[in-house]
């Protein structure tokens, strides 16, 4: 940051009065510019019909980063929507698809890219879904087709391994769980899809 976005004077990094951590400030109008971790928010779709194996609804990203890589739908949180209307509206724009959402089902933390992630559990309503802009296709998956090694990002891996060893569990009588996890792998690797 250069500016100050409230007077447009230039701004110092340094520590305020009564804080602990470097800080953009404006000496012009005093304004001290905080930047915060961004939320990612999706969701893992689901389907599964009486007596048939779980399915989850995975997009191939149209748009870097990861551009070809495949990942549940997700993306940031905007201004004056809960984090479930967010997961909604992300399931809409990047696979078309029409969900009833369910509970929050993993938190993760990214804290080298400033990021949390949130994924929340839900229902497909139908199989009438289709790409949207920032995806190239978007197809259901049962565990053993999930593309493992095309996975766009770390917290998309770990979200669908804790999602299929929850579904383990209630085969055994069990539920699904909360669960939150610290990622501090780097988001991107360097291999190529194709």
């Amino acid at each position: 940051m250069k500016f100050c976005s409230e007077c447009a004077h230039p701004v110092d990094l340094l520590i305020p009065e009564g804080d602990n951590r470097p800080r953009f400030v404006c000496k012009q109008c005093a304004a001290i510019h905080y930047q915060n971790p961004k939320l990612v928010v999706g969701s893992i779709p689901v389907w599964q019909p009486e007596g048939e194996e779980v399915r989850v609804l995975l997009c191939k990203r149209a748009i870097e980063p990861r551009h070809g890589f495949w990942t549940l739908p997700a993306g940031f949180m905007e201004n004056s929507e809960t984090t479930a209307e967010a997961a909604v509206r992300e399931t809409e724009e990047e696979a078309g698809a029409d969900i009833d959402i369910g509970s929050l089902f993993s938190l993760l933390n990214v804290a080298q890219v400033h990021q949390v992630h949130l994924f929340y559990l839900a229902r497909l309503r139908s199989l009438d879904f289709a790409p949207g802009i920032e995806s190239l296709d978007a197809r259901m998956f049962a565990e053993h087709e999930i593309p493992w090694e095309e996975l766009a990002f770390p917290t998309i891996r770990k979200t669908l391994e804790l999602f299929f060893a929850d579904c383990a569990r209630m085969r055994e009588g069990g539920g699904f769980g909360f669960h939150t996890h610290d990622i501090v792998r780097p988001m991107r690797i360097s291999s190529d899809p194709d």
